[in-house]
C-alpha cells in the first residue's frame, strides 16, 4: 500500500527552540562539569567506536545468521507449520484470529515493523475485525527482534544463560498477553465488536497454500538462505544508530570515573546518574525485578528506545559481573516485549491507519512490558 508521507509545519523560531537549547546545553554542561569538557568529548567518541567494533558487528553477525535461518524456515514451510499449531491458541489467549500468529513469527524472526507488511496483505486482513487490527502493533512489538535477543542472551558468558533466556521468553509472552488484552479493551469501546476490516485488492493466495521460489530444492535452499542473510544485514545496519547514540548516552549515565578514580577521557566512563536513580527506587524494583545491581535499571530504560542498544548494555554488565541469571531473564523479557516501542509505535499505528489509538497502544504496551519483566523474575525464582 502506497502511503503519502505527511508533512507538518511550525514557525521557524518558536518556544521549543529555546526549551530544546536550554535542555541540550544544560545536559552537556552538567556532564562536562563532572568529567571535564575534553574528557567528555573523548569518552563519547571512544565509547561509540568501541560499541561499533565490539557490539554492532557482533549483532550484525547474529542478525545475518538469524535472518538466514528465518529465510529457510519461511521457504520450506516451517513457519506455516508452526502457524497452524499456534492458531488454535490465539483466540482464547489473545482474542485474535489464528492468522495473527504469523505476525508473531515474522516479528520474532525480524523486527517490529515487519508485521506491517502482513497487515496490508488482503490474505491476512480478511481474518480480522476492525477492533483487532490496531492490536497487531502491540502483538508484533512484544516479539520484535526476539530471535536476535534470545540468541545473544544465550551466548552470554553465564552458565545459566540459556535457561534465563527461555524464562525471559516466557515472561515476554505474559507481557504480550497483558499488552494486547489491554489494547483490545480500548479498541472494542472505540470501534465496536462487529465491523470487519476492509480488504484491499491484491494477490490472493489460495486457502491452504504458500508462496515458494522457483527452482530445485537446492537452489531454493541457497536463495532463501542468502536472501534471509541480506535481510539480516539490513537489520544489523539499522540497529547501529540506536546502539551508538542511545547506548553511548546510557553508558555515560550509568558508569562512573576510571579505575584510578579520575576521568581521563577513556571509553565507558560517565557520571553514574542512573545507578543513583536506581538506588532511590530500589525499594520498588528490587522486589519486582530482583536486579543484582542498581545499574541494571539502565537496560529497561534503553529498551524503551532501542532493543539493540539494550543488548549492548547487558553485554557490558555481564562482563563486569553486575548481571546474573535472574537479571538476564528479566532483560530478555523486557528487551523483547518493549523492543524500542517508543521509537516505532507511532509510525506503526499511523501505517495501520489507526493513529487515533496511538496513546492507548503506548500505555498498554508500557504496562505489558513491565508485567513481562515481573513475570520473568518470579518464573526464574520458581525454577531456581
Amino acid at each position: 500500500m502506497d502511503r503519502k508521507e505527511k508533512v507538518f509545519y511550525k514557525n521557524e523560531v518558536g518556544l521549543e527552540v529555546f526549551i530544546f537549547l536550554a535542555l541540550f546545553l544544560g545536559f552537556f554542561i552538567y556532564m562536562g562539569s563532572v568529567m571535564g569538557g575534553s574528557n567528555m568529548i573523548n569518552t563519547i567518541m571512544l565509547t561509540a567506536y568501541k560499541l561499533l567494533m565490539d557490539v554492532c558487528f557482533y549483532l550484525m553477525a547474529v542478525c545475518v545468521i538469524a535472518g538466514g535461518i528465518s529465510g529457510l524456515f519461511s521457504e520450506f514451510g516451517v513457519i506455516a507449520f508452526i502457524n497452524k499449531g499456534l492458531s488454535v491458541v490465539m483466540k482464547p489467549i489473545y482474542d485474535l484470529p489464528g492468522a495473527a500468529s504469523l505476525g508473531i513469527l515474522n516479528c520474532f524472526m525480524s523486527d517490529n515493523p515487519s508485521i506491517l507488511a502482513l497487515a496490508h496483505d488482503s490474505n491476512f486482513r480478511r481474518y480480522f475485525k476492525k477492533y483487532q487490527l490496531p492490536a497487531l502493533t502491540n502483538l508484533g512489538t512484544s516479539f520484535g527482534m526476539g530471535l536476535i535477543v534470545c540468541t545473544t542472551m544465550v551466548g552470554l558468558p553465564l552458565a545459566d544463560a540459556p535457561k534465563a533466556a527461555l524464562v525471559g521468553l516466557l515472561g515476554a509472552i505474559v507481557g504480550s498477553i497483558v499488552s494486547v488484552r489491554l489494547m483490545l479493551l480500548s479498541t472494542k469501546a472505540y470501534y465496536g465488536e462487529l465491523e470487519m476490516v476492509e480488504v484491499t485488492e491484491g494477490d490472493i493466495i489460495p486457502e491452504g497454500k504458500r508462496k515458494v521460489r522457483e527452482g530445485s530444492y537446492g537452489s531454493r535452499f541457497i536463495q532463501s538462505l542468502l536472501d534471509g542473510g541480506k535481510v539480516g544485514v539490513d537489520m544489523g545496519l539499522s540497529i547501529i544508530p540506536g546502539v551508538l547514540l542511545i547506548c553511548t548516552l546510557v553508558i555515560m549515565l550509568t558508569n562512573g570515573h576510571g579505575a584510578n578514580g579520575l576521568y581521563d577521557g577513556s571509553a565507558n566512563q560517565g557520571v553514574a546518574l542512573l545507578p543513583l536513580l536506581g538506588e532511590k527506587i530500589s525499594f520498588i524494583i528490587k522486589p519486582l525485578f530482583g536486579f543484582t545491581s542498581a545499574e541494571a535499571i539502565a537496560v529497561p530504560i534503553t529498551a524503551l528506545g532501542s532493543s539493540g542498544a539494550a543488548i549492548a548494555v547487558v553485554s557490558e554488565m555481564v562482563k563486569s559481573g553486575k548481571a546474573l541469571g535472574n537479571d538476564i531473564a528479566v532483560f530478555t523479557s523486557i528487551c523483547m516485549c518493549w523492543s524500542g516501542y517508543l521509537s516505532t509505535h507511532i509510525a506503526m499505528m499511523d501505517a495501520l491507519d489507526t493513529k487515533e489509538m496511538t496513546g492507548k497502544a503506548i500505555l498498554s504496551h508500557t504496562i505489558g512490558g513491565f508485567c513481562g519483566g515481573v513475570a520473568a523474575h518470579f518464573i526464574y525464582l520458581l525454577l531456581a
